[in-house]
């Protein structure tokens, strides 16, 4: 097995924008929703397919189930991949939402797993916002309330975005991605949403999109306000690797360069996999592996098979390393 490089599943939906082009020179069909880029996942029928090498052609899910080893290490044996990473360009704000914990979406149908997550900002344009959580004080009660009546925001912690802030939501946690965001995302592998709140627009049909109150009242087990993190980075003459959030599900790490010159991150050996997503200047794996460098907006997924490995970053690079615990 080799280093894995996956071709992106795009998600159009009515708050995404272009982004992905202008801020990672990708080429997109037409159109201005592009919402979300699926750089990692094996969830269903969504699925991340090889995109060249000898495996080309190969979906994650496949090679969970017949080389299970040599992709997950100790973590073999797991039905699917339990991570889905993705790059989200957020044009408008997002509706507020809320995802269920394992022991509540396990008892759906179909069951699913529940959806902890992390996100981390890439740009961010002037003044836009994050929606982590919750005001001090405000209860289930005062939710029910401010969704009948359309105030809802004001329940809301929120925070201008800088780029490099890292926020940590664990399921139960209600949230929302403000406008003129770009943001990479770490999460379970989960498709279970519940909207508590759309900020009173309507949807291409001039309707209201559908609330799940509920179910997502239910859900939120989080109170309080989340507050955004950032990796401790001092220049230095050593590259490093600056954890972000560690969890029961995933490590989420920066990767940053040495004050100059060329930068090496070692990673792996630990018998698992590991996830690199790079969001600016480019990273080099092992001339072994006669693969071109790899640019902002590029991903690759390294087997736990492959040991030990080499990167090798240009100045001014930086990067997200995702693995699993």
């Amino acid at each position: 097995m080799h280093p894995l490089l996956f071709s992106p599943l795009y998600r159009t939906y009515l708050w995404g924008g272009r982004r992905f082009a202008a801020h990672f020179g990708r080429q997109l069909p037409d159109g201005d929703t592009f919402a979300e880029s699926w750089e990692l996942v094996d969830h269903g029928e969504d699925q991340s397919v090889v995109r060249e090498g000898p495996l080309a052609g190969k979906t994650l899910g496949e090679l969970v189930r017949t080389r299970g080893e040599e992709l997950l290490g100790r973590h073999a044996g797991i039905a699917a991949f339990p991570l889905l990473f993705k790059l989200l360009d957020a044009k408008r704000d997002l509706s507020v939402q809320v995802h269920p914990d394992d022991a509540r979406a396990a008892r759906l149908s179909p069951p699913d797993r529940g959806k902890t997550e992390a996100w981390f900002v890439v740009d961010a344009e002037p003044g836009s916002r994050i929606y982590a959580g919750l005001r001090d004080g405000v209860t289930t009660d005062d939710l029910r309330s401010a969704i009948a009546d359309g105030t809802l925001g004001d329940c809301l912690h929120a925070f201008e975005a800088q780029p490099g802030d890292c926020i940590f939501i664990p399921a139960g946690t209600v949230h929302a991605i403000g406008g003129g965001l770009m943001i990479a995302e770490i999460q379970q592998s989960s498709d279970v949403t519940y909207r508590l709140f759309d900020w009173n627009r309507v949807g291409p049909d001039g309707q209201p999109r559908q609330l799940h109150v509920d179910a997502g009242l239910e859900a939120v087990t989080q109170f309080g306000p989340v507050t955004p993190r950032r990796a401790a980075v001092e220049a230095s003459d050593a590259a490093c690797v600056s954890p972000l959030v560690g969890c029961n599900y995933f490590g989420l790490d920066l990767l940053t360069p040495a004050r100059s010159g060329q930068s090496e991150w070692q990673l792996g050996g630990d018998d698992a996999p590991h996830f690199i997503s790079v969001l600016s200047g480019t990273i080099e794996l092992s001339p072994a592996w006669n693969m071109p460098a790899l640019k902002a907006g590029d991903c690759v997924l390294l087997p736990a098979a492959l040991g030990p490995q080499a990167l090798t970053g240009t100045p001014g690079t930086q990067a997200l390393h995702v693995s699993l615990p």
